[in-house]
């Protein structure tokens, strides 16, 4: 899955996300990195701004229904914020491989509203009731609601993927869209599982989270006519990239604030998640540490937070956890490494180091 070594240039921009940002001077060195300080994807805006903003028409467009429920629902999701991170990654990627047009904002689109509707899924799933800050939608408008107007965004999509009328996009979008389902399924069956292993999660993780960021990568090298290999190129920058995100939220669900990640910290405790953190704590702390963490998977939840936290700290689970996030983060910008020079390509590299150093 990882690039070539000898297609890395650490001369140039492919450094370490780490080695980028303090040659940048937008990171503390290394005594000082515990806190890492707040940082935004503003730096997207000069090379993407209109892009998004074109985006973000199309989706509230895309709302139209005559049934209102589904467009208040869909709306208030939209309307919710959000990183918009996979819709951005599409956009650089298609930018980086020379295309310019209306396709790169459908499918940016399209891929925000997969994500959307995942989202709005996995809420009823997990029972969840806070999310960007605000009630989610199943808190706001009940599970049934939430879970059918999640439905019409998965068939919205694919009608307006559809419009784009290249097999290619249609081939990858329905390849993604299964594969999450399935680690949406898997994560499902792993609940409580406090003998789940690292290998496993990461499977769930490349298929729950990081494939969308593939899917992202990979069409907009599509719609620029990239040959073979630069396609693959960039889909597994994507795949690297949606891996460091997914670890860096799970070091943040025990390290962050909710009013920074916008959702309850310890989220994923009380719903019997084993997440790289846990996974390492077992696998290194003591036995006790260990009876605390199994209580806490087995049903415990967030009466044993503070505990488990404890336990997650004097293991070094947590920086375990954000430095195999930056590893994959590393990885993701190596496969840049033979694209040429431009906007479009930095900015994939910034967000390369943004996934690791953000706070929310």
């Amino acid at each position: 899955m990882n690039c070539k070594p000898e297609m890395v240039n650490l001369s140039k921009r492919c450094q370490t996300p780490r080695e980028h940002a303090e040659a940048a001077g937008k990171m503390p060195h290394k005594a000082a990195r515990q806190t890492p300080s707040f940082v935004t994807i503003d730096f997207l805006k000069p090379v993407i701004g209109d892009d998004m903003a074109a985006v973000d028409r199309v989706l509230r467009a895309s709302l139209a229904s005559d049934v209102i429920l589904i467009r208040q629902v869909a709306e208030y999701i939209i309307a919710g914020g959000g990183k918009r991170l996979r819709p951005a990654v599409l956009l650089l990627a298609a930018g980086a491989t020379g295309y310019r047009g209306p396709d790169q904002h459908t499918l940016a689109a399209v891929i925000e509203m997969i994500h959307t509707a995942t989202l709005l899924h996995d809420d009823v799933v997990d029972e969840s009731q806070l999310r960007r800050g605000h009630p989610t939608a199943n808190a706001e408008f009940g599970n049934p609601a939430s879970v059918l107007v999640g439905d019409f965004l998965y068939s919205r999509a694919f009608q307006m993927m559809v419009g784009v009328a290249r097999m290619r996009v249609l081939e990858i979008l329905a390849e993604t869209t299964n594969s999450i389902a399935e680690g949406e399924v898997l994560q499902l069956m792993n609940a409580g599982d406090a003998d789940l292993d690292e290998a496993a999660y990461l499977g769930v993780i490349q298929r729950k989270t990081a494939r969308l960021f593939e899917a992202a990568a990979r069409l907009g090298a599509v719609l620029g006519g990239a040959d073979a290999a630069t396609e693959d190129a960039f889909a597994r920058y994507g795949l690297h990239l949606g891996t460091a995100f997914q670890l860096v939220d799970d070091v943040l669900d025990y390290s962050g604030t909710a009013d920074a990640i916008g959702k309850n910290v310890g989220d994923d405790l009380a719903e019997g998640k084993m997440t790289l953190p846990l996974i390492r704590a077992l696998a290194t702390g003591t036995a006790e540490e260990a009876a605390v963490i199994r209580h806490a998977i087995a049903g415990g939840g967030r009466t044993d937070f503070a505990p488990v936290v404890a336990a997650l700290l004097h293991t070094g689970a947590l920086a375990y956890a954000r430095d195999r996030a930056e590893t994959e983060a590393r990885h993701a910008a190596e496969c840049l490494a033979q694209v040429p020079h431009s906007p479009y390509r930095e900015n994939l590299l910034e967000l390369s180091s943004f996934a690791v150093r953000r706070t929310y």
